[in-house]
């Protein structure tokens, strides 16, 4: 009874055990393809070296990802996914919106100004020219995702009266991109430092004043 109880646990036991260490294997690779992939971009990484990197063998990559492309997706994808869950964790029953959206503009920018995110950007566009799937990739699993919670937080605000917007999936949009205003596009052109605090909260006062003046509860219905 004792043997049959023990079997029945290993069965149920070794399988998680199997999975935790597949999946800090996968982690392990992702790491070193991001580190290869930040530093000789998309076209001149290769599966070789990030099996080196990832202190794998090549073989044991293969296992995991068939592909480069594949790979690079993969990475771009899961770090674009949990992004977006940890930026907009937005309350939805918090009266205060000018508050929570100004804590949600200043981390978006503290975060989109870091100089591997930059990169990652500039990496991601480099390689969508030849690989359409990777750019739609990181867009569906980054921005259409932050857009989608963003969306849903307003949807919220508007049945609660405290803003007056007609299309608030426009309205996200319009929010993270005055956010970055100025800021985005200088940096991905290499145009000076990443942005110091005191800009960042600039910028996102700027972006309240004017979001407020076009969809504040007192602003003028469409």
């Amino acid at each position: 009874m004792s043997a049959v109880h023990d079997e029945t646990l290993d069965r149920n036991i070794s399988p998680t055990a199997e999975e935790s260490t597949e999946s800090a294997k996968r982690r392990q690779i992702l790491e070193g393809a991001r580190k290869v992939f930040l530093a000789q971009g998309f076209d001149g990484a290769s599966m070789g070296e990030i099996a080196k990197v990832a202190g794998v063998s090549k073989g044991t990559l293969y296992v995991y990802f068939d592909s480069k492309e594949s790979l690079f997706e993969a990475l771009t994808t899961e770090e674009k996914q949990g992004l977006a869950e940890v930026l907009f964790k937005l309350d939805p029953e918090d009266p205060d919106v000018r508050g929570v959206l100004r804590t949600l503009g200043v981390s978006y920018l503290r975060r989109m100004g870091k100089p591997e995110h930059i990169s990652s950007i500039r990496m991601v566009m480099g390689a969508a020219e030849k690989f359409p799937r990777l750019g739609q990739a990181f867009y569906e699993a980054g921005p259409t995702q932050g857009i989608a919670r963003l969306k849903g937080y307003f949807d919220r605000q508007v049945e609660a009266g405290r803003l007056s917007i007609e299309d608030t999936e426009v309205a996200a949009q319009h929010f993270l991109d005055l956010c970055v205003s100025g800021m985005l596009r200088r940096l991905l052109f290499s145009v000076g430092e990443p942005p110091s605090e005191a800009q960042i909260q600039k910028n996102v006062e700027n972006a309240l004043r004017v979001f407020f003046a076009a969809y504040g509860p007192d602003a003028p219905k469409p």
